[in-house]
């Protein structure tokens, strides 16, 4: 009899990869409130280890510093602005903890997870260690755009990694789950294709962090509907001379080729399932990744058309985060479960 939930090794990588992605939803936040420079040094915030700073206090740090804000020497943020950083980077020093203990059960019982397990939690200490000096590289560049493309995309995969290691564990403590039986000829032929559908979401979704974090690439294709969505400059085909146009549409023309592969890979993937009769998950998987996928082109398209120069709507910018993230969660699970498949696993 298996042991209940909460006392399983394998609840530890979930519980942190859950935590990961609200660290995630933060770092979102802090992006579409612009108040990534709101603690300007790392890792103290205006020379303090707190966020109650007053806009005379921080005048005064920059005055002594002589490292302004790279909207201005008057640029000032309110204590929330400056709060949601500080949790922010708060959350990402405190997962260091459980981190830690995933890594010391983990060798405790290498006998039962095997070196590749203690591996991976190893690497997973590691991955956090450098999504740490890409926080602080982020804050050093002033949130440049290809800084917060790095810092969402090692989030993405330490996310990634802590949810294989959890299944990977449910696996070894005898989870009997029907997905893990899959015949080996359809998974030699459909696992290619799998990866490949996983990893051009992820490639969309760290373009469209480089896009929002480009003050070019955000207003590239001017505001409104239809000049600025679905055309780019009242045209469908603008010209590209302009850097934030060139941006913005390879990052549309980009969802619309995932888009199409989404759809036809799916209808290839269903075919060759049914014909062997896999388990319905993979294609669920791939389904829930399609569909986060459609509507994250609606609300990328409401995003633009709701926008005002110089003024982006922050509810729809952080929501169409979440749905590039979980379109890209959705389908790395089924990659992940496929990967961990075996011929003639046994069946609840």
């Amino acid at each position: 009899m298996e042991s209940k939930w909460f006392r399983r090794p394998s609840t530890l990588p979930l519980a942190i990869a859950i935590m990961a992605m609200m660290i995630i939803v933060v770092g979102g936040t802090i992006r579409i409130y612009d108040a990534g420079e709101s603690c300007p040094d790392w890792p103290q915030c205006f020379g303090t280890w707190g966020f109650d700073v007053s806009e005379e206090d921080q005048g005064i740090w920059y005055d002594e510093t002589g490292e302004y804000d790279s909207r201005g020497p008057d640029q000032r943020y309110t204590t929330f602005e400056i709060f949601i950083e500080w949790i922010h980077r708060v959350l990402a020093s405190l997962m260091a903890i459980p981190v830690l203990a995933n890594f010391l059960i983990i060798l405790k019982r290498r006998e039962q997870y095997g070196s590749s397990l203690v591996k991976i939690s190893f690497f997973t200490g590691i991955l956090l260690t450098i999504q740490g000096i890409a926080g602080a590289v982020t804050v050093r560049f002033d949130n440049a755009d290809w800084s917060v493309a790095l810092h969402l995309g090692l989030a993405c995969c330490f996310v990634y990694i802590l949810l294989w290691q959890f299944f990977a564990m449910r696996k070894i403590e005898g989870a009997n789950w029907k997905v893990f039986s899959v015949p080996e000829e359809f998974k030699q032929s459909q696992y290619k294709r799998y990866t490949i559908l996983t990893a051009s979401i992820f490639l969309l979704l760290i373009l469209g962090a480089w896009v929002s974090s480009s003050p070019n690439a955000n207003q590239g294709c001017s505001i409104g509907f239809p000049d600025a969505w679905p055309k780019c400059q009242g045209d469908i085909l603008p010209s590209l001379d302009n850097s934030g146009i060139l941006v913005q549409m390879v990052h549309r023309i980009g969802a619309g080729v995932v888009g199409l592969a989404l759809i036809f890979g799916v209808m290839k993937f269903k075919e060759n399932a049914r014909e062997q009769g896999v388990h319905a998950a993979y294609s669920k998987c791939l389904d829930t990744a399609g569909a986060f996928w459609l509507a994250n082109v609606f609300v990328g398209g409401l995003y633009v058309v709701y926008a005002k120069m110089g003024d982006f709507p922050e509810g729809l910018s952080l929501l169409h985060l979440v749905l590039g993230v979980a379109s890209f969660l959705s389908a790395s699970i089924g990659l992940m479960l496929l990967r961990l498949s075996e011929e003639g696993a046994e069946d609840e």
